[in-house]
């Protein structure tokens, strides 16, 4: 009972963490998009955008967007086949439990708290599919309104397109933030002490590529 309690402990504090992190991000990206990255970002697009669309340079748009896609689905098809191996792992636990167990300081909290992490491990990696499916779709989209003339039709015009392709880097970014977050949960599987340590490690990093 008392490994169970610390590893409840440091693991609420890791991925209070990890969630603080981006609360506080979120926040200023609201209140101030042009000081992150984010915000930075999403100017840039939407200048691009009405750029391809005024001077019709076509194969520029279409080459970037068919950049973004292919990422999006390697990146996809990898999240699904990890999580599926993990949902796998989840149903022979018990041996895999035991090592673990051996490898952290605090001892362990048994195999049905080790069968919790790898189920959070699974859900963090479904939610990257998720998103960068979503992204696909809007990049899909993206790409055939790039083709249209900035001033050839009303209902789509430069704000609407740009819009849409940021909804789609929106998820791809959420995509990502996953496959970083699914590093202190999968070091979580070894301790609690190891998903405190890696939370602290991937804040630091976040918080470097977070700026602009």
């Amino acid at each position: 009972m008392h490994a169970e309690w610390v590893e409840g402990l440091l693991a609420v504090a890791a991925l209070a963490l990890l969630g603080g992190y981006h609360l506080v991000l979120w926040r200023r990206v609201r209140r101030r998009p042009l000081a992150t990255a984010f915000g930075l970002a999403r100017y840039t697009r939407n200048r691009w955008v009405a750029l391809v669309m005024a001077e019709r340079r076509d194969i520029l748009g279409v080459q970037t967007l068919r950049n973004w896609t292919m990422a999006a689905t390697f990146l996809a098809s990898t999240a699904m086949l990890i999580a599926l191996g993990i949902l796998s792992v989840a149903a022979t636990t018990e041996r895999a439990a035991e090592v673990a167990r051996l490898l952290t300081f605090f001892g362990g909290a048994g195999a049905a708290f080790w069968q919790l992490k790898l189920l959070l491990l699974a859900l963090g990696f479904l939610f990257a599919f998720f998103n960068f499916a979503l992204a696909l779709r809007y990049f899909n989209h993206a790409g055939f309104a790039l083709a249209l003339p900035a001033d050839g039709d009303a209902h789509v015009t430069a704000d609407d397109v740009a819009q849409g392709l940021n909804r789609g880097v929106l998820h791809y970014t959420l995509g990502m933030r996953a496959y970083y977050l699914a590093v202190p949960l999968a070091l979580w599987l070894f301790g609690p002490e190891l998903l405190l340590a890696a939370a602290l490690v991937t804040v630091a990093v976040l918080r470097g590529l977070d700026r602009p």
